[in-house]
């Protein structure tokens, strides 16, 4: 195995120790706020959403049939976490967003990781911070187009 490909082995099981703790923060997260871990990743999805959601979009995101996505939602309402709302481009349609209760908990209860990632960040000088930057938005890249087709021969741009 040549350098390279040990490098880009390392960096691979890198990577999936990341995605793996981010999985145990997002328990952690949700013991901490006395929800389930798929509340946390409803609220995390509908405030990181470039356009609303409905219900059912939201379900399709999280991988839940819509009868389970509408129980998710009700409760998230009844919570105080999320509410529901009419779609500011279709009236007739229900979009659902966080409550500022839901955005002020989840913020309090980050804060200390939000403030150590930035020390760690602070100690990159401005190249290193953009080379980290830049692999960081092509890896999610790679990994959306990975969930939108299902496949990982997708080229890369």
């Amino acid at each position: 195995m040549s350098d390279d490909q040990s490098l880009g082995r390392e960096i691979n099981l890198a990577l999936r120790r990341v995605l793996q703790s981010g999985r145990e923060m997002q328990g952690a997260l949700a013991r901490h706020l006395g929800v389930r871990v798929t509340d946390v990743q409803a609220v995390d999805h509908v405030v990181s959403s470039a356009q609303p959601l409905g219900p059912v979009e939201l379900g399709n995101r999280l991988g839940m049939r819509s009868a389970s996505a509408t129980a998710l939602v009700d409760r998230m309402v009844a919570a105080g976490h999320l509410e529901r709302e009419p779609d500011p481009r279709d009236g007739r349609r229900i979009t659902v967003r966080a409550t500022d209760h839901a955005r002020d908990e989840v913020r309090r209860a980050l804060t200390p990781l939000v403030d150590r990632i930035a020390e760690i960040a602070s100690r990159l000088d401005e190249d290193q911070a953009r080379t980290v930057l830049g692999f960081l938005d092509e890896v999610t890249d790679a990994m959306h187009d990975y969930a939108v087709s299902g496949r990982s021969d997708i080229p890369s741009g």
